[in-house]
């Protein structure tokens, strides 16, 4: 069995368009006619450009090969071009192609992905989601009201969510770290306590930022926010400064987090070296597909650290999450983004039921994946998965800050 041929599909989700503005989805064929599917989350340059890159890994280092041999093909992309080190241009489209390769291993043998990967360690895995607003609220004023806010949160709990994610901190910018405005960390304290109040101890509170804090002004939000007992500080600085991250850490009872913006087991034992963060949140369609990410999870158990895999991406990367997460020993829980779409380019193939995620017992990644519709909503944009604010940040005002791909008007 040898991957034949390569098709690529750059699907934009319709309004309110949370997961990003556009998905890569690649399908693999073998010369033995299994298809295989991934998600390739790699956004530093537009989808043409990824499509270019995409096609250039596969009939550079996989086109021909068996797609048993993942190994090998993770050492020729991770070496291309004299490198020998994290690329998440490369790796993003290595990622999305080799979760596509375990798709066809597992329907090859008629096994789920996970049965491949040491089998099922857990039978439901626990999911968590972001507060998104409720067809009442108003826009852009969700992103900046608490009790909105805890509405929606407890909408959640009710539908059986134990934990909820929210980023009511302000702008992530292309300055790199910074202050936060005294209004920010109003506002985030109003929403943690808030939150909190509206859901007790049914749900675990998970703050998000986007590395947009200096050290000190990450240090100073943290411990207004301490005493509504996050489980986690997400991503507080920059990803690229280890050492800076390892100082919060050091500085907070809050559990720091961080990963989706790192790529491979090179960055990921970094953090974990330096105790930066002692939960990793690995995006595995830019991680490096599912085995390294495997890799990355068995680091983190030698540091007493767990998995919380991220996603803002489509439900391919959701479905290889959903497998890696079944697999391993130290998984804390897993995002879910539930929209129709989502639902629907995936036949509603994977569920969640009281805020959890069953493990698939159909082959391969346990997915029905809709073609068609996939096809039916290409994106025509120009814009980049997620972007980042130029300009910096107010001191004088709240700063309603919409997101790195601002809510979709419906047609």
């Amino acid at each position: 069995m040898k991957l034949r041929d390569l098709d690529i599909i750059v699907t934009a989700p319709p309004a309110p368009g949370w997961g990003g503005r556009y998905w890569i989805l690649v399908k693999v064929t073998t010369d033995t006619g299994i298809t295989g599917w991934g998600e390739c989350y790699a956004s530093a340059v537009g989808p043409e450009a990824m499509k270019a890159v995409i096609i250039d890994v596969f009939a550079r280092h996989m086109e021909g090969e068996n797609p048993e041999n993942i190994e090998l093909m993770v050492r020729r992309a991770y070496s291309s071009g004299f490198t020998q080190r994290p690329d998440p241009t490369v790796i993003g489209a290595f990622s999305g192609l080799e979760i596509a390769c375990w798709d066809i291993l597992g329907k090859d043998r008629d096994r789920p992905v996970y049965a491949l990967l040491g089998g099922r360690m857990t039978d439901r895995v626990r999911a968590y989601t972001y507060l998104y607003p409720m067809a009442h609220h108003s826009l852009p004023d969700f992103w900046i009201d608490a009790e909105m806010a805890a509405e929606s949160a407890l909408a959640l709990v009710d539908q059986g969510y134990t934990a909820v994610k929210f980023d009511p901190a302000g702008p992530y910018t292309a300055r790199g770290g910074h202050q936060p405005s005294l209004h920010d960390i109003d506002t985030s304290v109003a929403f943690c306590r808030t939150i909190r109040a509206a859901v007790g101890p049914r749900a675990d509170l998970l703050f998000g930022t986007h590395g947009q804090f200096s050290t000190g002004g990450a240090i100073r939000l943290a411990k207004a926010i301490e005493p509504y007992n996050p489980l986690w500080f997400e991503e507080p600085v920059p990803p690229d400064n280890v050492a800076s991250m390892a100082e919060v850490a050091r500085a907070t009872s809050i559990s720091v987090s961080s990963g989706a913006r790192l790529t491979t087991k090179a960055e990921f034992a970094a953090v974990l070296a330096a105790g930066a963060a002692n939960i990793l949140q690995p995006a595995l369609g830019r991680s490096g597909g599912i085995w390294e990410t495997k890799k990355i999870a068995a680091l983190a158990e030698t540091y007493n650290a767990q998995m919380a895999p991220h996603l803002y991406a489509g439900p391919l990367e959701w479905a290889a999450n959903v497998h890696f997460a079944t697999s391993i020993p130290n998984i804390l829980m897993a995002e879910t983004i539930e929209t129709p779409f989502h639902k629907a380019l995936i036949k509603n193939t994977i569920t969640i039921e009281d805020g959890y995620i069953s493990a698939p017992t159909t082959p391969g990644l346990g997915i029905d994946v809709d073609e068609a519709l996939a096809r039916a909503h290409p994106y025509k944009g120009t814009g980049l998965h997620l972007e980042m604010q130029e300009g910096a940040i107010s001191y004088s005002a709240p700063n309603a800050f919409e997101g790195g791909a601002p809510v979709q008007k419906a047609d």
